[in-house]
């Protein structure tokens, strides 16, 4: 086999691992500061995908849109996300998290099927193109053919994780979250509302979403089942690198999506999502805190 081909298919697998890893990261945001996920996270992904379609020429017809350019439908769109993850905190897991319960976990599921219960009365179910400035054209580097679209992905990932890294450790909200994430109970008798702190990670969980939408959709399309199978990869990531483990997660989407792309080349499609469930399993199995994450040691 030729190895130019394997690299190719190695680094665009890799690159649209880091998909997975963005989502992982916005699972990661909520544990930190409540413990909880927000397991409807897929259909914020293609509801805010949706909206931002709407924000441009191709909303919910060929003739209907806001027409706006895509420098002012990103931003759009991740301040929808952003709102549908209030939404999600306020409706779906304050109430769980204040009277102790798990009660969130059956809510987000919830909150999750009415959304794409209304993306599809809503937008219908047809998958719709997403339009994009950048080209499909893909450049040449040490012979590997590399798409524009793929590179976006890699620098609108990394770059909306920086950022919210930078805001975690250098401003006073930043450290009311990482305050909120050591010692909840500790942080409230220090004056930080918990409760804030964590209306905080869920607006931002819903930001990365909505980023991973718009980024995911010009490789992919636009329909209401386009996250159900990101989804599932996506929390796979987080589980194996740890739900605190921070940039590990781009390690591991960027492995998962490498792996991806040559079991589907070696043994077929179908097998493409195996290597997802593996891991899953071999991470339950043998180190349920995952690769990089933190044992936690636990007083009795």
């Amino acid at each position: 086999m030729n190895a130019a081909i394997i690299g190719q298919m190695a680094i665009s697998g890799a690159l649209m691992g880091l998909v997975y890893a963005l989502i992982a990261y916005g699972f990661q945001l909520t544990y930190a500061t409540s413990k909880s996920i927000n397991f409807g996270q897929g259909e914020l992904v293609m509801l805010s995908a949706f909206f931002s379609l709407t924000l441009t020429n191709l909303g919910l017809s060929q003739h209907w849109g806001l027409g706006l350019s895509y420098g002012l439908m990103v931003p759009g769109g991740l301040i929808f996300g952003a709102i549908m993850g209030l939404v999600v905190e306020r409706a779906g897991v304050r109430l769980a998290l204040e009277q102790k319960s798990e009660g969130w976990i059956l809510l987000s599921i919830i909150l999750g099927l009415f959304f794409f219960s209304a993306a599809e009365n809503i937008w219908g179910r047809d998958d719709r193109p997403f339009p994009t400035p950048i080209p499909e054209e893909p450049f040449h580097v040490l012979g590997l053919a590399i798409g524009p679209r793929e590179v976006a992905v890699a620098v609108g990932v990394l770059g909306i994780m920086g950022l919210i890294e930078l805001l975690k450790r250098k401003t006073l909200l930043g450290k009311a979250f990482e305050a909120v994430s050591a010692d909840r109970d500790a942080a409230e008798l220090m004056g930080i509302s918990a409760t804030r702190t964590v209306m905080l990670s869920y607006g931002l969980s819903g930001s990365v979403a909505a980023l991973a939408g718009i980024l995911v959709s010009p490789i992919t399309t636009v329909g209401p089942t386009m996250a159900s199978a990101i989804i599932l990869k996506a929390f796979s990531v987080a589980v194996v690198a740890g739900l605190d483990s921070g940039f590990g997660v781009v390690l591991v989407g960027m492995f998962l999506g490498a792996l991806e792309s040559l079991a589907s080349f070696y043994l077929g499609s179908g097998w493409r999502e195996a290597p997802g469930l593996v891991l899953l399993i071999l991470a339950l199995a043998l180190r349920p805190t995952g690769v990089f994450g933190k044992a936690t040691i636990r007083k009795v």
